[in-house]
């Protein structure tokens, strides 16, 4: 017996409801519940019962195939070590931002370790080739089609016997046991989920690429998030050829890892010292400036952490913070006043972290404390000087992890004198490196 009823599904977030109403319970969007039927079909459960298809553990875990790798360096690092055969990898990122340059790329370095098909819903096969002719890529062998059907996708890839398949993009899908259009919630999910059953069931390696919303987020409800293996964000700042990929979830690696590209007319070419980029090395020391170390999946990364602190014109000093956090920035300056005497109220603070990058992490707080002390006193530090720690309320400066690792990157790049909490001081420096541990913030501002 097949039953069929009308289901209202949220396009913003994919909530189910009975009815149509104005705004989703859920999210609080309004207008955006639109109907789709939906067909069940009563299954005799005299017909339910299966044959044991159960394996044992010890007995997969002897067939370990080895990952594809991509032809990059950076993005295989971002994958863990290249492409597990049946995952589903998932790439978003800002419209123009190089999500397409870098799949063709990959495609094409692939193409030597077996079929590859790359399916196309957004552009016209001209189109495509085209990108190759300027990327140098039109001897590439991999295989193009031009479809947005799901179904006919899946019937190439195994007709070929693909060892890799690339859709660009999934909003553009659509299934065939989906009545609502590309692109709607319903169909996002039905596509996504063909294509997972298609390479968990011995298929080939998926890489799926997505839009985003306005916000930076992949659109469409988030539960396509949770059916991929590995969710990959592009990210750029305004204006900048550099490109960083990050990794949010991966089952197969490190998550929050990060490759870093930089755009050319040749298409991305990968950064082989991504320090460089975020270090402005001035030719002499100059206030409000300390250089920090970093930490992004398994790589350390010197990064140049900015403060201006001016008199303020104002009532209200103002606090701005551009890649920190500005609710700890105005922790941190309240820390300062409170243990080590450092008065900031009269003045605006500006700060920033120059390249783009986000400081995310605790490691920077001993930066930002020094350079806000060193841009109020106009007192350069010296050039070769790095700093990392994360402040306590009390005063006090913890350990952060990793700090062996940051202060071996710190020490490639020719820095002589690093302040790092005592937890952090290793038993043998660096070659070079004069490390200085301290468990308070005034004895790391009595250190200049």
């Amino acid at each position: 017996m097949v039953k069929s009823k009308d289901v209202f599904f949220c396009q913003n977030c994919g909530a189910a409801a009975p009815k149509w109403q104005g705004q989703c319970t859920t999210c609080g969007e309004w207008n955006t519940l639109s109907a789709e039927t939906r067909t069940a079909m009563r299954v005799d459960a005299r017909r339910t019962g299966r044959s044991d298809v159960s394996t044992t553990l010890a007995l997969e875990a002897m067939h370990d195939e080895p990952r594809l790798a991509t032809g990059s360096s950076e993005l295989d690092r971002v994958l863990g070590g290249g492409l597990v055969p049946g995952s589903v990898t998932l790439i978003g990122g800002d419209p123009g931002i190089g999500k397409s340059t870098l799949m063709l790329q990959a495609a094409a370095a692939l193409n030597g370790l077996g079929p590859v098909l790359y399916a196309t819903g957004e552009e016209s096969l001209k189109q495509v080739a085209l990108r190759a002719r300027r990327l140098g890529l039109e001897r590439a062998d991999a295989r193009l089609i031009a479809e947005t059907c799901v179904e006919d996708i899946v019937a190439a890839a195994t007709g070929l016997v693909a060892k890799v398949l690339i859709v660009d993009s999934i909003q553009t899908m659509h299934s065939q046991r989906v009545e609502s259009a590309p692109g709607a919630v319903s169909q996002l999910r039905e596509c996504t989920a063909e294509l997972v059953r298609f390479a968990k069931a011995g298929g080939p390696a998926i890489l799926l690429v997505g839009h985003v919303t306005k916000e930076g987020q992949i659109a469409g409800p988030r539960v396509l998030e949770h059916m991929v293996d590995t969710v990959l964000y592009f990210e750029s700042d305004t204006g900048s050829r550099f490109r960083v990929l990050r990794s949010v979830k991966n089952r197969f690696g490190a998550a929050n890892e990060i490759g870093v590209f930089a755009m050319l007319e040749q298409g991305l070419r990968e950064v082989t010292n991504p320090s460089a980029i975020f270090l402005s090395r001035h030719s002499e020391p100059v206030s409000g400036s300390v250089i920090t170390v970093m930490r992004e999946g398994t790589r350390s990364l010197l990064i140049e952490v900015q403060v201006l602190a001016d008199p303020s014109l104002g009532s209200n000093p103002r606090r701005v913070a551009v890649g920190i956090d500005g609710n700890r920035l105005t922790m941190l300056l309240a820390v300062a006043h409170r243990h080590a005497g450092l008065s900031l109220q009269g003045q605006d603070v500006f700060a920033n972290v120059v390249g783009g990058v986000r400081l995310a992490e605790t490691a920077g707080d001993l930066a930002i404390v020094l350079a806000a002390r060193s841009s109020l006193r106009d007192t350069p530090l010296p050039n070769t000087l790095i700093a990392f720690g994360e402040l306590g309320l009390a005063g006090e400066i913890r350990p952060v992890p990793f700090g062996e690792e940051r202060l071996r990157e710190a020490a490639k790049h020719g820095f002589k004198l690093a302040i790092v909490p005592d937890a952090n001081v290793p038993k043998k420096p660096p070659e070079g490196m004069t490390v200085r541990g301290v468990s308070r913030l005034n004895q790391a501002l009595d250190v200049f």
